[in-house]
């Protein structure tokens, strides 16, 4: 007979090697999205409301005057911040519905690392905030989004894969 404790303790392992799976999964999809072929790129941690980009940027993605386009810093902050909302939803593909961004240095060639961290909201919206860190570990550029739920089924991606 197994006690009302051991019984609690397997639900909540059950509940969390769901959660992982379904971090790993995130992970999947990401490494398996067309536009993220284009670039040196690895989401490196999903967790429960927070997430991890590494990135590589280089003279290919230089504005005219010599440093990296806004295009870069607004995509990998965007995903950061959309994965960090999306590992607390299992069931559907969050969409971005806004983001404010904020640069706050230029970048030129190098290693970054785009943190995202969820900050509110459950159900139906959700708001998550982003921000970049050179190789010097200065703050190159941040942005919070709003994320809603779609009726995109996250089964029904390819890339979105659970380990059986």
């Amino acid at each position: 007979m197994t006690s009302p404790d051991s019984a609690s303790q397997s639900a909540k392992s059950a509940d969390e090697s769901g959660a992982t799976a379904h971090f790993r999964a995130l992970e999947n999809l990401y490494a398996a999205a067309p536009v993220n072929q284009l670039f040196d790129s690895h989401l490196d941690i999903v967790e429960a409301g927070r997430a991890r980009i590494t990135f590589t940027t280089s003279e290919k993605f230089f504005h005219a005057a010599g440093a990296t386009h806004g295009t870069l810093y607004f995509k990998m902050l965007d995903d950061a911040a959309f994965y960090a909302a999306n590992s607390l939803v299992s069931d559907r593909f969050l969409l971005t519905t806004g983001f404010n961004l904020h640069f706050t240095k230029p970048l030129r060639s190098g290693k970054v690392i785009a943190e995202g961290k969820w900050i509110s909201g459950k159900r139906r919206v959700f708001i998550a905030e982003a921000h970049l860190m050179d190789e010097e570990g200065d703050e190159i550029g941040r942005g919070t989004g709003t994320f809603m739920r779609s009726h995109i089924a996250l089964s029904g991606l390819d890339g979105y894969r659970q380990a059986e």
